[in-house]
């Protein structure tokens, strides 16, 4: 503290020396002092040596903080298997269908199991696309300087999510194992696909906007779907209506072979779930206030599917519901700012990890809902949360996700995060209800308040 405040003794004379410009500009006279008051020291010498040949996080890395951390874990769910989302944004869907996996892998006692995203993506973007083209529709009597029509326009696709696409998705199209409609080079690699789509969508809206009978877009929006179903065919393939799949046991030895649909495959494995209404996100967003609901407008994967709405919860209750998730064998569906404080070659997120502060000679003191306020932090990445190492009062000392980055990334294609990191950078995760105190669940019978899609806290997860 003692540099901060000496540093607001430093603005504040600079202020008397320097008379403020007219135009807010830098004088000469303040650039001098500027040179003057720099003081090129021993250290800031090394520091700047060291900074014109190496990356920052390399010179910052906690010489302190090196040790591999215990990677004993009191809890953990039982999983198999990573999965690879590759050059594509769809953790938010690999994230989704592997709590599904967990699960079944689990409860079937299979000897392995992943589910198809490829099929579900297909999916993902046509519903995505219909629901561009309606809402271009809904907004069309709006100028198109309105905020809303040009926040439709500026995002008119994308391959991120988060977890209520997964839940309309499946309850509306099943699921299907990953042999039956395999990842190809297109839904691993996403961006060229994606900007034919954008550049498509942008001149139908233009197109759907033109037409002043009423009837008349809704006949051209079923004809420009039939184009879009034709690319994304194209793209990724067509998805299946029915399929063959022989189930086994833990052995890999054949069981049963039946015929399915993609929704009799879901009912049959996992009928008595339902994702659209036995599950809740909570969010710890320390911006807003806590024992409300938030509902964000027109951030949804399906248009006559749901809106993304959460419950904003203390840390301490979020801590609290997902501990007793994992004692109960039961994954989840987490999302974070993964980016900060990441050692991706220990798999480690640890605010330990890396002293710039030493480095560039400087504090970095924001707190949670100072770097949510000034866009410096805010959920970027979806995983699977699988594990937490209590102490002997109960309390959380670490974390561990499993990610989507393939099985050679982090510690053998999981991150650990300690309970530290956990608080500053954990943004939500998706839980059951039944792990949810009535009193907390009774939360939910509030009206949400509706928040505006291009609220930047709700960027797709990717």
């Amino acid at each position: 503290m003692k540099k901060l405040f000496t540093l607001t003794l430093a603005v504040m004379s600079f202020g008397v020396v320097c008379a403020q410009q007219d135009k807010g500009g830098i004088s000469d006279d303040m650039l001098q002092q500027l040179r003057t008051e720099h003081v090129a020291s021993q250290a800031e010498k090394a520091a700047r040596n060291a900074l014109a040949h190496n990356p920052i996080p390399e010179l910052a890395a906690n010489a302190d903080n090196m040790a591999m951390i215990d990677t004993h874990f009191s809890h953990r769910v039982k999983t198999k298997g990573i999965t690879d989302q590759q050059q594509s944004g769809r953790c938010w869907l690999f994230t989704g269908l592997n709590v599904l996996r967990a699960k079944m892998i689990d409860e079937q006692q299979l000897p392995s199991m992943e589910f198809s995203q490829n099929y579900l993506f297909f999916y993902d973007q046509l519903e995505k696309c219909n629901l561009f083209l309606q809402a271009v529709i809904d907004t069309r009597h709006l100028p198109m300087e309105d905020r809303q029509v040009e926040w439709l326009f500026k995002n008119p696709l994308s391959d991120g999510g988060q977890f209520t696409g997964v839940s309309n998705l499946i309850m509306k199209y099943g699921v299907v194992p990953s042999n039956v409609m395999p990842e190809n080079y297109q839904s691993n690699n996403t961006t060229q696909i994606a900007n034919l789509l954008k550049l498509k969508l942008r001149e139908y809206g233009l197109a759907l906007r033109a037409q002043k009978d009423r009837r008349a877009p809704i006949a051209l929006k079923m004809e420009m779907l039939q184009e879009i179903y034709g690319m994304l065919v194209r793209a990724f393939g067509e998805p299946p209506v029915e399929f063959e799949w022989t189930r086994c046991d833990s052995d890999g030895n054949p069981v049963e072979t039946k015929l399915y649909t993609p929704k009799s495959f879901y009912e049959e494995y996992f009928g008595g779930i339902d994702l659209e209404e036995d599950f809740v996100m909570v969010m710890n967003d320390p911006t807003r206030e806590y024992y409300k609901v938030y509902e964000i407008e027109y951030d949804r994967h399906v248009y006559d599917g749901d809106n993304w709405v959460y419950l904003n919860l203390p840390i301490d209750e979020v801590k609290a519901l997902a501990i007793a998730s994992i004692k109960d064998n039961t994954a989840m569906y987490f999302s974070c700012d993964v980016g900060k404080f990441l050692d991706s070659k220990r798999g480690m997120l640890d605010i330990a990890n890396f002293d710039y502060e030493s480095l560039m000679g400087v504090e970095f003191p924001m707190n949670k809902e100072e770097r949510v306020r000034t866009f410096a932090s805010g959920s970027s990445h979806a995983m699977t949360l699988i594990a937490v190492d209590l102490d002997d009062e109960g309390n959380a000392k670490k974390w561990m996700v499993e990610n989507s980055w393939g099985a050679e990334s982090g510690y053998k294609g999981n991150l650990i995060m300690t309970d530290e990191w956990f608080e500053e950078y954990m943004f939500r995760v998706v839980v059951d209800k039944k792990y949810i105190p009535e009193a907390t669940l009774r939360l939910l019978n509030q009206k949400p308040i509706m928040l505006p899609s291009w609220d930047p806290m709700f960027a797709p997860e990717m």
